[in-house]
């Protein structure tokens, strides 16, 4: 709009300052015009009155005063030619009889003699001033040429100038106060778009597929902005369903991979209970001496695979219950102190840069993320190793504490890596591989974040960091 504005005031600028310069042109031109028709007029008048013989050698003499009467009325110079171009008499008292102003340039008296009108209008610049010099014939009563009329005009546009001046002058002030319009109108205009836009983009920001999200309500918008903000809560809605619907699949996914988990290790402990059973009434044998004892071997094989279930759904449980949303003020590294007497181990070492650390954490999730960690890393020690080491820290970077769990053992490999979180991947032999999935549900239920790095056959370090108080 301001552009349009700024464009449209140069444009009129422009056209009005051609306007006024062909206006005076043809003012020029015209006014010329007319004064070589009334100063004609005058010379017929004193050709018509004289007593002198009329023919170009008595014209000095025929406008003797006379020509000096006529330039005062006119007020312009006169100059009469013979036919040769010779100067034969002129209104203005300091002519200089001999300088090369007193000829008429044969180029003029060939123009006036082959044009049908007889006439010629020269225009030429005399520092700084524009002129014209119009040439044309007098004739006596009977129509014969007796001389060359010559009329020096000078183009006075101081008027014209004034005016434009003073019209442009007018035109500045009016398109100062439109463009000053346009900029308050356009500001209002833009901060309405724009704040409607602005709106529309927090919204879409805030957009998240996980979480119910709001629909945009704006009052007085535009067609385009209101097309747009009734897309945007279709969307919404279309999210939503896909939201519900992306529950759903996830949920009935998560149970199916958890019964084929839990039925795959339950099925473990099953197999040696069966072939156990049948094994003791196949070689059942009452009189046997030893059948106590063998009834013992029997009954020991039996209830250390049903502890294994038992312990297998120890481990689901505890995996299924999410952890409490239970925030207290607790000394980060007592609670890891505390988490680390549980194992009687030597080679644990602990260290922190200061005894107090205090954070909001639940202390019970605290110390079962701290003790899956610690286990993983004994775990991962081989039993043949001359060395094995586990270091703990705690630390902060000012806004965050942080836990680092340090092993010495075998490493984790590249192909496995990603799949470390995963809630029923392991590497060991036994175990559900339900603690690292566990623990990583606990950490970032309080809004904090797991990581690891890891090399083949030197150790891991997994880094624990939640927010600080």
């Amino acid at each position: 709009m301001i552009l349009l504005v700024l464009v449209a005031s140069v444009l009129i600028a422009a056209v009005t300052i051609y306007q006024y310069k062909e206006e005076a042109k043809d003012y020029h031109k015209e006014r010329l015009e007319r004064k070589e028709k009334a100063i004609k007029q005058s010379i017929d008048f004193v050709i018509k009155e004289t007593t002198y013989p009329v023919n170009t050698a008595n014209i000095p003499l025929i406008f003797k005063d006379e020509i000096f009467e006529i330039d005062a009325i006119h007020n312009l110079q006169i100059n009469l030619y013979d036919l040769e171009g010779q100067l034969l008499k002129s209104s203005k008292r300091t002519i200089q009889r001999d300088t090369i102003g007193n000829y008429l340039d044969p180029e003029i008296l060939n123009i006036l003699s082959n044009t049908l009108e007889h006439r010629h209008v020269v225009k030429n610049n005399v520092a700084g001033h524009t002129f014209q010099s119009s040439y044309t014939y007098i004739t006596d009563e009977k129509f014969k040429t007796i001389a060359i009329l010559n009329l020096p005009y000078l183009e006075n546009d101081d008027f014209f100038n004034k005016e434009l001046k003073e019209f442009l002058t007018r035109l500045a002030y009016a398109y100062l106060v439109l463009i000053l319009v346009a900029i308050i109108f356009a500001y209002f205009i833009s901060k309405f778009i724009t704040q409607s836009l602005r709106t529309i983009s927090d919204k879409m920001n805030e957009t998240r597929l996980e979480k119910r999200n709001k629909k945009i309500q704006i009052k007085s918008a535009s067609e385009e902005i209101e097309t747009l903000v009734n897309s945007y809560n279709s969307m919404i809605d279309e999210l939503e369903a896909s939201a519900v619907v992306l529950a759903m699949n996830e949920r009935e996914q998560a149970w199916r991979e958890m019964a084929k988990q839990v039925a795959h290790e339950i099925k473990n402990p099953l197999t040696p209970m069966r072939l156990t059973v049948q094994s003791f009434e196949r070689k059942f044998d009452p009189t046997d001496e030893q059948i106590h004892q063998k009834l013992k071997e029997y009954s020991d094989t039996l209830i250390q695979q049903i502890d294994t279930m038992s312990s297998i759904a120890s481990a689901f449980s505890n995996f299924a219950k999410m952890p409490a949303q239970k925030s207290e003020e607790l000394n980060v590294v007592q609670i890891v102190k505390l988490a680390l007497d549980i194992f009687n181990e030597d080679n644990i070492e602990f260290h922190s840069e200061t005894n107090k650390i205090i954070a909001k954490f639940d202390r019970t999730q605290l110390i079962r993320v701290v003790t899956n960690l610690v286990k993983n890393g004994i775990q991962s020690i081989p039993e043949d190793s001359e060395n094995p080491k586990i270091e703990v820290r705690v630390f902060t970077d000012m806004e965050n504490v942080i836990i680092t769990i340090e092993d010495n053992g075998a490493g984790i490999a590249e192909d496995t890596k990603a799949k470390i979180f995963e809630p029923k991947f392991t590497t060991k032999s036994s175990g559900m591989g339900l603690g690292l999935g566990m623990v990583k549900n606990i950490v970032e239920t309080y809004n904090g974040s797991i990581s690891f790095t890891s090399a083949l056959g030197k150790g891991t370090i997994f880094t624990v960091t939640f927010p600080a108080s």
